[in-house]
C-alpha cells in the first residue's frame, strides 16, 4: 500500500510529444499531478481529461507538472490526446499492469465495446488521481473501482493553494498500533 510521505513507485514512461516521462526526475518546483486513466474506450476519461487539459497552465502557475497516463498502447493514447485536444497536457503511455498494482490501481476486464463503440482492452487498470511531491513522495491519492466519481481537479488545485499559503503537510502517514 503507498504510504503519505513515503517515496512512490517510479514511473517511466513514453510520452506523445517523444519524450520520456521519468516521475523521479521530473523537475517540478512543487510536484506532480499523475492521473491515471482507464483508455480511450472510457468516455468519462475523455471528459475527465479536458478538463485537467484546461487546468494544466493553472497547476504549472503553481509549480506543479501534470501528466495523464494509461495502458493504452501509443496509437489509441493518441487519439485520446486528439479527442481532448491536449496541448499542455503530457500524454504517457504502455502503463504495464504489474506497475499499475503497484501503485494501488484496480484491474478490469474487458466488457467488449463500450457505450461510445470502442473496444475496451482484454485488461486495463481502472483512474486513480495522485499529487506527488518532487521528492517523489505521496502527497494526495484517491484511486477507483470504477470510472464514476472522480476528484475535481478544480478541488485539487484549491488544494494545492492552501498546502502551500500554510504549508500543510501530507496526512493519513501514521503507520503505528490503532
Amino acid at each position: 500500500m503507498l504510504m503519505p510521505r513515503q517515496k512512490t513507485p517510479d514511473l517511466n514512461l513514453p510520452l506523445l510529444d517523444g519524450n520520456q516521462f521519468d516521475l523521479s526526475s521530473d523537475d517540478s518546483e512543487r510536484g506532480t499531478v499523475v492521473c491515471f486513466y482507464r483508455g480511450l474506450h472510457c468516455p468519462v476519461c475523455a471528459t475527465y481529461l479536458k478538463e485537467l487539459e484546461r487546468l494544466t497552465p493553472d497547476f504549472a502557475k503553481r509549480g506543479v507538472k501534470t501528466v495523464a497516463i494509461s495502458s493504452d498502447q501509443q496509437d489509441r493514447a493518441q487519439d485520446m490526446a486528439d479527442k481532448i485536444n491536449a496541448d499542455s497536457l503530457r500524454i504517457a503511455y504502455d502503463l504495464d499492469l504489474t506497475k499499475a498494482r503497484e501503485w494501488g490501481l484496480y484491474i478490469s476486464t474487458s466488457r467488449g465495446k463500450t457505450s461510445i463503440g470502442i473496444e475496451e482492452p482484454a485488461l486495463f487498470a481502472e483512474p486513480g488521481l495522485f499529487l506527488i511531491n518532487p521528492d517523489q513522495t505521496l502527497y494526495y491519492m484517491s484511486v477507483q473501482t470504477m470510472p464514476f466519481v472522480r476528484p475535481h481537479f478544480s478541488e485539487l488545485l484549491s488544494a494545492v493553494d492552501f498546502a502551500i499559503e500554510k504549508s500543510y503537510p501530507a496526512r493519513g502517514e501514521y503507520t503505528g498500533q490503532v
